[in-house]
C-alpha cells in the first residue's frame, strides 16, 4: 500500500512514446479505459499491421501547440461516453510517466474538444499502482504556463492562414474560447476584440475600425460576431462598417438585427410559412381580457419584448395571474408578447444548430424541477435527440428567413406538430458540444473558409 503513488482528482502526466511532455488529465476511477483527445485520426498499414496517425492538441484552449503522433492499434472497441453516446474507437498502448515512474497503459482515441480535459485517466491505468485522493489536485506537482512553454515548442502554422477576429464581450466565455482555439488548430491567426473597445472612423475615402491603443482592424479577412443583446445596436454598427470594407462577417448586421427584434422576427417567420405558437403583442393594452382570450386563455406565457435568455418570461397559470402580470408590465410602459402555453411539451424544447444552411447538431433541453423553461442558463439539462425531417426543414427555413449563416433555432413539439419559438444569432456552444460531442466551433471556422474559398497550404513540420 505504501508503495503506491497518491494522486488527486487532476494531475499532469507525460506520454513519452507520443512525444507529449505534459498533458493535464482528469482522474476518473469510474471509467475503465483512459481516453486521449485526438483529431485527424487516419488508419494505415505498416508491416501488415494496422497503425493510426493522429494529431493531439494537448493544452486546453491552445490551438498552437500540436503533436503529430503515430501508434500501433491493439483493438477497436465500442465505448460509451459520459453523455451516453456510443463510439467505435481505436485503442492504442503507450507509455505514461507520473511521479517518477512509468508503465504502459491502454488509451482510446476520441475528440474531447467539448470536455474540460484533454485526457481521461481511467482505472485500468491506475490499477495496482495508485491511490486516489479526490479532495486534492496535482499531488504529483502542478505546472504553470511558463513551465509548459518550456516543455513545448510552438509549431509553425499554415503560411496562408486567414486573419479572423472574434467580436464579442467576454474573452473567457466558453464559446469564444472554443472558436479561437478551433481557428488556431486549423492554422488561422485568431484574435479577440471586445466590442466596447472598438471605435470607428467614418470617411468616404478611408473608413477605419480601430481597437484600443489605435490598432487598425481593416486587414482582417473575416469577423465572427458574438454580440450580446445589450450591445446589439453598437455591435451591428461595427459590422456594417466591416461589411462596407468587404470584410466577411459570418452573421451580417442585418441578420442579427432581425433576429433580435422579437416581434419582427416572428412576423418574418410567419411570412415564410413557419408555424409558431399563437402570439399576441401589445403595449399597455386597455382590454387585458381580450388579449388573454386571443391566445386561447390561461395558462399562457408572458414575455417582455426586450428579455433574453429566459429573463422577463413568466408563466401565468390562471386568468387572474395573467391579468396581474400584464398590468404590472403596463406600469413599466413595456412592450409585451403573450403566447399560448404548450403544456404537452412537458418543459422540453429542441435547440437545433444550423451552419451554412445545414443542420449540424441538435439537442433536447429539459427544464429543471419547478421550472417551465427548458433553458440551460436557468439550470436545465441537454441531451442528444433525433430530429424529424419536418423539424430539420423548419430549422433550415428559419435560419434562411433571418439571413443567418450560424443560428440556434429553438423548436417545441406540440400536438399540432413542431412550432418555432426563437432564432438565436449568437447561440452558445457549451451545451450543444457537450450533449452531441461535436466540434461546432470547427464547423463555424470551416464555414468561413468555404465563403472565402480558402484552402490550406501544407504546414511545415515542427522543429
Amino acid at each position: 500500500m505504501s508503495d503506491k503513488i497518491i494522486i488527486g482528482s487532476e494531475e499532469w502526466v507525460a506520454l513519452p512514446q507520443l512525444k507529449i511532455p505534459a498533458i493535464k488529465v482528469r482522474v476518473d476511477s469510474g471509467a475503465k479505459t483512459s481516453a486521449l483527445h485526438a483529431v485527424n485520426i487516419i488508419p494505415f498499414q505498416r508491416n501488415n499491421e494496422t497503425w493510426v496517425s493522429f494529431d493531439v492538441y494537448p493544452i486546453q484552449n491552445n490551438g498552437k501547440k500540436k503533436m503529430s503522433c503515430e501508434a500501433y492499434v491493439i483493438d477497436r472497441r465500442v465505448i460509451k461516453s459520459s453523455t451516453g453516446n456510443r463510439e467505435n474507437r481505436y485503442i492504442i498502448r503507450t507509455n505514461v510517466s507520473i511521479g517518477g515512474e512509468s508503465w504502459d497503459i491502454e488509451v482510446s482515441l476520441t475528440n474531447r474538444d467539448s470536455m474540460g480535459y484533454r485526457m481521461l485517466f481511467g482505472r485500468e491505468a491506475m490499477k495496482g499502482r495508485m491511490l486516489v485522493d479526490p479532495e486534492n489536485s496535482f499531488m504529483q506537482g502542478d505546472l504553470d504556463e511558463e513551465e509548459l512553454n518550456k516543455k513545448y515548442k510552438e509549431n509553425i502554422s499554415h503560411k496562408n492562414g486567414l486573419k479572423i477576429g472574434v467580436l464579442a464581450s467576454n474573452p473567457d466565455l466558453y464559446s469564444n474560447r472554443r472558436i479561437i482555439e478551433a481557428g488556431e488548430i486549423l492554422g488561422h491567426e485568431m484574435e479577440f476584440f471586445n466590442i466596447r473597445q472598438c471605435y470607428m472612423k467614418l470617411d468616404a475615402d478611408s473608413p477605419e475600425i480601430h481597437y484600443r491603443g489605435g490598432k487598425i482592424l481593416n486587414d482582417l479577412d473575416a469577423v465572427i460576431p458574438r454580440i450580446r443583446p445589450s450591445m446589439t445596436y453598437y455591435g451591428c454598427s461595427l459590422l456594417k462598417l466591416f461589411e462596407s470594407m468587404n470584410i466577411f462577417c459570418l452573421n451580417t448586421s442585418t441578420s442579427i438585427s432581425q433576429s433580435r427584434d422579437k416581434l419582427y422576427s416572428l412576423q418574418l417567420l410567419l411570412s415564410n410559412g413557419i408555424n409558431i405558437p399563437t402570439t399576441g403583442f401589445a403595449n399597455s393594452p386597455l382590454d387585458t381580457g381580450d388579449l388573454i382570450k386571443m391566445v386561447g386563455g390561461s395558462p399562457l406565457i408572458i414575455k417582455l419584448l426586450e428579455g433574453t435568455q429566459g429573463k422577463g418570461v413568466v408563466l401565468a397559470e390562471t386568468k387572474k395571474a395573467a391579468e396581474s402580470v400584464i398590468n404590472a408590465f403596463k406600469s413599466l410602459n413595456a412592450n409585451i408578447l403573450v403566447q399560448e402555453f404548450i403544456k404537452e411539451a412537458n418543459g422540453k424544447d429542441l435547440r437545433v444548430f444550423v451552419i451554412d444552411g445545414k443542420v449540424v447538431a441538435a439537442m433536447q433541453r429539459e427544464a429543471p424541477p419547478g421550472e417551465f423553461r427548458a433553458n440551460i442558463h436557468l439550470g436545465g439539462s441537454g441531451s442528444l435527440v433525433r430530429l424529424t425531417a419536418e423539424e430539420k426543414r423548419i430549422a433550415i427555413k428559419a435560419s434562411k428567413a433571418m439571413g443567418l449563416q450560424v443560428a440556434g433555432v429553438d423548436i417545441i413539439r406540440s400536438s399540432k406538430g413542431p412550432l418555432l419559438l426563437e432564432v438565436n444569432s449568437s447561440p452558445g456552444l457549451e451545451g450543444i458540444e457537450t450533449a452531441t460531442e461535436k466540434d461546432i466551433a470547427e464547423l463555424m471556422i470551416k464555414a468561413v473558409e468555404k465563403k472565402l474559398n480558402w484552402t490550406p497550404e501544407p504546414a511545415e513540420p515542427a522543429n
